[in-house]
Parts: structure tokens; C-alpha cells; sequence
């Protein structure tokens, strides 16, 4: 949300239907005020209810994954020259 993806009612769906039994759901939830540090009141919009990111593959993973890539890659052009 922000200057170039706006709130629209669509976006508040999910919140107007839970807020008449202030049920938790992945667009929407509570946050208890004395958690909030009185010096900052961070109110940065993350879902302490979501699961943990997924874990990023290692350098080393994704260069395996292009090598292997690459090589398959290579086959498909051999086959290809074989043909003209």
C-alpha cells in the first residue's frame, strides 16, 4: 500500500468482516498496546501471525542450479545444430 498501489475497498474486505468478532486472520490482527515501544510506536505493517520467510538457497545452490541449467541448455543447442 502506498503512492502507487492505493487502498481500495476490495483491500478492506477481509477487515470489515472481522471486525464486528476482532477475529485474527493473514490481512488482519491485534496487537497489544503495551508491546509497543512508547518511543518509537513502531506500527510497520507485519503480521506477527505469519509463518517465517522462506529460507534463502546459498550462493553456492543457485550457481549449481545455472551450471545445470547451462548444461541442458547446451544439449537442447547440439540437437538443434544436428538438425540443420
Amino acid at each position: 500500500m502506498g503512492k502507487t498501489n492505493p487502498l481500495n475497498d476490495a483491500d478492506m474486505a477481509d477487515f470489515i468482516a472481522r471486525q464486528a468478532s476482532f477475529t485474527d486472520g493473514p490481512n488482519s490482527w491485534s496487537v497489544v498496546a503495551d508491546t509497543l515501544d512508547p518511543a518509537a510506536f513502531d506500527l510497520t505493517v507485519r503480521n506477527p501471525n505469519a509463518p517465517e520467510a522462506e529460507t534463502l538457497r546459498s550462493p553456492q545452490e543457485i550457481l549449481d542450479e545455472i551450471a545445470a541449467l547451462d548444461a541442458k541448455s547446451a544439449q537442447i543447442l547440439a540437437r538443434v545444430r544436428e538438425l540443420l
